[in-house]
């Protein structure tokens, strides 16, 4: 029995999982290691109301091996750890059982008796899904003495809804500290990207199963500012404020990667990603020994992200808005608009063909872990575990954080309102369109520790952005349409729309 679980989840591509388990054997930490080979079947418990759920619990019963006399069943309950990061530290609690049934007597020592008192909860549990994979692991010991399991998940989640089986695959690596530091985890996983195309991964096999239960909304995952506290240093809000636009991004790649093509993915990944780059310009200062990563590995992808949300705006959004005005001209015109429609809606089919292709690259996963570590190393910092060759001043970082972040916040209004005022051109506007996001993500990340009066300066930005990015828009439409080899009269029509609302498609273009 286990009282702390300390893992990072790698998400693989789904498909090909046998070529990717080859690469995995040809992976120098991991060719040194005998491999091992288990079927594993788990099937997680909660309440018809899901009360685990709730308070962030996962009870499961493990069949490890094949089914029959001979089987090992383990029970397991977990409770929550950092859901936002790829590497976290939760509490876990495991123990042999005689067979396929929950044993809440063996419970004694964890949390479950202060969660159910009463036994209202046992009573009331139920099966509610099942995972069923084939685990390969490798016991991997690196340098330092740190002790590592290694585990290669291959196979799905399944859940029945209304009578119906509903499954998602799992494609995954679990990197499980068994002995030594965190950062082994985080070095181990590094040296497997360079092989192995990877993506972190905060969502548990218990998150997606219960997402089968309730399938969101939408498949994209928005911007959720963590709670802040007036009190905290500059590095403990860093951590926190730096580590959900992380989330993100991934979580959003990982969508993304998994066959969604929802452009609202896209563009909350994009989201994710330019939270990420403005919060941590803004934190620089607090920590300028330990810069972020450089973005140039990601380059390919960002741009590959870029074009495709830009194809999705113009199909999905300006084209439709200005149809019927251009189909007023009757059956021809209403004909070169459709094909105009088509044309980047084909485009747009490849280009996000491309950026899954992007994803499968290794040089993507390698610099998102690069990433991971820079935040653990603000995590550090947060504990108070921050050292003078990781941290540019601990002072700064140990410092209340609410008046420096106002500082920060304040500068950048006072830039934004310079730039608008002198900005007479293409490159001028361009400049504050930037600086009104950065002022707008700055300010709702760290809204708990501004004063009132900031929220207008962030309404002021969220207008400034809106008004200058769907300027852009209505230019990049008529490029992208003349780019797909769109009918010529559409392309001027779009043109003169965009002119119309004050920028000019032309300069634009030549400034790009």
């Amino acid at each position: 029995m286990s009282a702390t679980e300390t893992e990072i989840k790698l998400a693989l591509p789904p498909r090909d999982a046998a070529a990717l388990a080859a690469r995995l054997m040809r992976v120098p930490a991991l060719a040194r290691a005998t491999p091992v080979r288990e079927h594993l079947v788990s099937l997680y418990h909660d309440t018809p109301a899901q009360d685990l759920l709730r308070q962030r619990v996962a009870l499961r019963l493990r069949r490890e091996g094949p089914g029959g006399a001979g089987a090992r069943w383990l029970q397991t309950l977990k409770t929550a750890g950092d859901t936002t990061s790829a590497l976290s530290q939760r509490g876990e609690w495991e123990m042999p059982v005689a067979g396929p049934a929950l044993e809440l007597h063996r419970l004694e020592g964890t949390p479950w008796p202060a969660m159910d008192p009463d036994g209202v909860l046992a009573a009331a549990l139920q099966p509610c899904f099942t995972t069923d994979f084939v685990r390969t692991r490798w016991r991997v010991r690196v340098r330092g003495g740190a002790v590592v399991e290694v585990a290669l998940d291959v196979g799905a989640v399944t859940a029945t809804v209304d009578g119906a089986a509903h499954a998602t695959p799992l494609c995954e690596l679990e990197l499980e500290l068994l002995q030594g530091p965190p950062e082994a985890l985080l070095a181990l996983a590094r040296r497997i990207a360079r092989h192995v195309p990877v993506l972190p991964l905060a969502a548990s096999k218990a998150a997606r199963g219960y997402a089968l239960l309730h399938p969101p909304a939408s498949p994209a995952v928005e911007a959720q500012p963590p709670a802040l506290k007036r009190g905290m240093t500059v590095a403990q809000v860093a951590e926190r404020v730096l580590q959900e636009p992380f989330h993100q991004f991934c979580a959003n790649l990982f969508a993304l990667q998994q066959g969604s093509d929802a452009p609202e993915v896209v563009h909350q990944a994009r989201v994710g990603w330019r939270r990420l780059r403005s919060l941590a310009r803004l934190f620089a200062p607090a920590c300028a020994a330990r810069p972020a990563p450089a973005a140039a590995a990601l380059a390919p992808l960002l741009q590959s992200l870029g074009h495709l949300r830009d194809l999705d705006v113009a199909r999905t959004q300006t084209l439709p808005a200005l149809a019927a005005h251009y189909a007023q001209g009757g059956a021809r015109q209403a004909a070169a608009w459709a094909a105009a429609q088509a044309a980047l809606d084909a485009a747009a089919d490849q280009a996000r063909a491309q950026t899954r292709a992007a994803l499968h690259r290794p040089a993507v996963g390698a610099a998102l872990l690069a990433w991971q570590d820079w935040l653990h190393g603000w995590a550090l910092a947060a504990q108070g575990e921050c050292g003078v060759d990781a941290c540019a001043s601990d002072a700064l970082a140990g410092a209340p954080a609410r008046h420096w972040v106002r500082k920060r916040v304040q500068r950048l209004v006072r830039r934004l309102g310079a730039a608008l005022k002198t900005a007479g051109d293409d490159e001028g506007l361009h400049h504050a369109r930037i600086l009104a996001k950065r002022l707008r993500y700055g300010s709702t990340s760290l809204a708990p520790l501004l004063p009132r009066r900031m929220g207008r300066h962030r309404g002021a930005a969220e207008q400034w952005q809106e008004r200058l990015g769907a300027q852009r828009d209505w230019a990049q439409a008529a490029a992208l349409v003349a780019g797909c080899g769109g009918d010529a009269a559409v392309v001027a029509f779009l043109r003169g729309a965009a002119l119309g609302r004050g920028w000019d498609p032309l300069r634009d273009a030549a400034r790009r």
